[in-house]
């Protein structure tokens, strides 16, 4: 049979044992998580591609169907009894008609475009308000401050004994 003492309600089983096992059995399920999610993430990227290649091919075919269907609408028109120049006018003038209005369509709803309002109003109170902020003040700490809090003696003599100079002098390096 199987041995007892390898169920996780043993009770031969130490603490550090048990939570080997749960830590273990964790990985496990979080390994076996990821690997579900690829699977599908895998599933829907090649569906997607599918799809997109279907629509594609679509939008290729209609391109091609256009030209057949212009030269069927001007025969069509011309078998009514009207010259062929003028049927393939006629076929031509409808494109354009039809390329005008939908130009018209685009115009309109490109004319409802409105720059982000909500934005920018958020934008501009957020620079008003950061205008007025001004950097916390720091406390100026001298030399001295630091080396009286250290209580160090030949420190306080050095800076005492120290000439002040305006210019910072230059600082040399050596190779050693």
């Amino acid at each position: 049979m199987s041995d007892p003492g390898n169920y996780a309600g043993s009770t031969d089983r130490s603490l550090g044992q048990l939570f080997a096992s749960a830590t273990a059995e964790m990985s496990a399920l979080v390994h076996d998580e990821i690997a579900l999610a690829k699977a599908e993430v895998r599933q829907d990227v090649k569906r997607g591609v599918i799809g997109s290649v279907a629509f594609i091919v679509t939008g290729v075919l209609i391109l091609f169907a256009i030209p057949v269907l212009s030269f069927a609408a001007a025969y069509g028109i011309h078998n009514l009894g009207l010259g062929l120049a003028w049927s393939f006018l006629i076929v031509g003038g409808a494109f354009i008609l039809l390329g005008i209005l939908l130009a018209l369509f685009g115009l309109a709803k490109f004319k409802k475009v409105k720059p982000p309002e909500k934005s920018i109003a958020s934008a501009k109170q957020t620079a008003a308000v950061l205008q007025g902020v001004k950097p916390h003040p720091r406390p100026t700490v001298s030399a001295r401050a630091i080396e009286q809090a250290q209580g160090s003696t030949l420190a306080d003599k050095a800076i005492e004994n120290r000439p002040v100079q305006d210019k910072a002098l230059p600082v040399t390096r050596s190779s050693t």
